[in-house]
C-alpha cells in the first residue's frame, strides 16, 4: 500500500499564503474596476476595450495560485510509495561489568575512578557498529543494570545512573560479576560473547579466576581493565550532600586502603583468551579492546525489512513550472483582437 508523507512538513504552513493571494487578486480586481468607473460608464468602457476578458484574468490568477500550491508541496518534500530493502546487522554481544564499590570514588584518577571508567565506557558505546551492549554493576554483589541491547542511547542512560550507592552491599565481588555477566548472554551461543571487566579492587571471596574458567567453557572472552594503584590508597567517605568527609576506617580506627590485584586480573583475561589492560590517561584501552573485538567472528543480530520512502518533489516542481508557463503565455485578450483583427 502506497503512503504519502512529507520530509519537511513545516513548509506546508506556506499554504496559508493561498488566502493571501486570493485576497490580493480580489483587491486588485476591485481597484481596477474602481479606477475604470472614474473614467465613465463601466459598460461603455468595456466596449471600448474589445477582446478584454475578465475570465482570462481569473484564469491567470488561478493558474498562478495553483503553481504556488505545487511549489509549496515540493518544498515540503513529499515522499510517496515504499521501497523495501533488507538490512542486516552483524556483531558480537558485549557486557561491560563495572565496579561501583565505594573505593571507585578514590580521586587518584581525575575526577575519580568511577567517573573516568564511565567516560571511557560512554566513548566505547559511541564507536559500536552493530554490536549489542549490556551493563552489569557490581560491588559486594552484582546485578544486570542494562540487558543486551542495540539501543545505544538507552545503554548510555543506564550508564549515567551507575554510582556507588547503586549496590547496597559493600565489597568487590568480581567472581559474582563474571557469573552474572555470563548469564546475561544467550546461552545457546558458544561464541560471539565478550565481557569487559573494569575494577580497581581485589576479591578473595567469590573466586574470580574459577568464575572466569567456567565462563571460558561457555565461549566467553574476558578483557580486564585495572583502575587505580597497586600500592593502596584510602577510600573517601562522602556526606549526604556529596562532600568529602574523611576516609573509611576499620574498627580499630585505621584508615582502610584499596589496591588493585593485577595478578588476578591478568589470570582472568588470559584464561579466557582475552587481554589485561591498565587504565591510562589517554583512554586508549577500550578502543584497543574494540579493535580486538572487531577481529572476532560476528553473528547476525538483526534482519529486518525497513520501508524507505522515495522522494517525489521533482514531480510537483515540474507541474508547478507547467502552470507558470501556461499563466505566462495566456494573454488577457482574445488572440484575434491581439492580432488587430475584429
Amino acid at each position: 500500500m502506497e503512503v504519502l508523507k512529507f520530509q519537511y512538513p513545516l513548509f506546508l504552513h506556506g499554504l496559508w499564503g493561498i488566502l493571501v493571494l486570493i485576497v490580493f487578486y480580489a483587491f486588485i480586481s476591485r481597484q481596477k474596476e474602481a479606477l475604470l468607473k472614474r473614467f465613465g460608464n463601466l459598460e461603455m468602457l468595456k466596449k471600448m476595450m474589445p477582446g478584454y476578458s475578465k475570465k482570462r484574468v481569473v484564469w491567470k490568477s488561478a493558474l498562478f495560485i495553483t503553481a504556488y500550491i505545487f511549489l509549496i508541496i515540493a518544498m515540503a518534500d513529499p515522499q510517496i510509495g515504499t521501497k523495501l530493502e533488507e538490512v542486516k546487522r552483524e556483531g558480537v554481544d558485549i557486557i561491560v561489568a563495572l565496579d561501583v564499590s565505594l573505593s571507585m570514588k578514590a580521586e587518584d584518577i581525575s575526577p575519580n575512578r568511577l567517573e573516568k571508567a564511565k567516560h571511557e565506557v560512554s566513548k566505547l558505546i559511541d564507536i559500536l557498529q552493530g554490536d549489542r551492549i549490556g551493563l552489569v554493576a557490581f560491588a559486594g554483589m552484582a546485578h544486570v543494570q542494562c540487558p543486551l541491547t542495540l539501543d545505544y542511547s538507552a545503554a548510555k542512560l543506564f550508564l549515567r545512573m551507575m554510582d556507588t550507592n547503586l549496590i547496597p552491599q559493600p565489597g568487590t565481588a568480581i567472581g559474582e560479576a563474571i557469573k552474572k555477566s555470563a548469564k546475561a548472554f544467550n546461552q545457546k551461543d558458544r561464541k560471539y560473547k565478550v565481557i569487559i571487566l573494569i575494577t580497581d579492587g581485589e576479591d578473595h571471596e567469590t573466586e574470580p579466576v574459577k568464575a572466569a574458567e567456567e565462563a571460558a567453557k561457555e565461549g566467553v572472552i574476558i578483557y580486564t581493565i585495572g583502575l587505580g594503584s597497586t600500592q593502596g590508597v584510602p577510600i573517601p567517605i562522602y556526606d549526604r550532600h556529596g562532600n568529602a568527609s574523611g576516609f573509611k576506617k576499620d574498627r580499630q580506627g585505621n584508615v582502610v586502603t584499596t589496591k588493585m590485584d593485577v595478578t588476578t586480573l591478568q589470570k582472568i583475561a588470559y584464561m579466557t583468551n582475552g587481554k589485561y589492560y591498565i587504565s591510562s590517561a589517554g583512554e586508549t584501552e577500550l578502543s584497543e579492546i574494540y579493535d580486538e573485538i572487531n577481529k572476532l567472528e560476528k553473528k547476525e543480530l538483526t534482519s529486518r525489512q525497513f520501508s524507505q520512502y522515495e522522494d517525489r518533489f521533482q514531480i510537483f516542481i515540474i507541474i508547478a513550472l507547467l502552470f507558470l508557463i501556461i499563466e505566462t503565455f495566456l494573454p488577457l485578450r482574445n488572440k484575434k483582437y491581439t492580432n488587430g483583427v475584429v
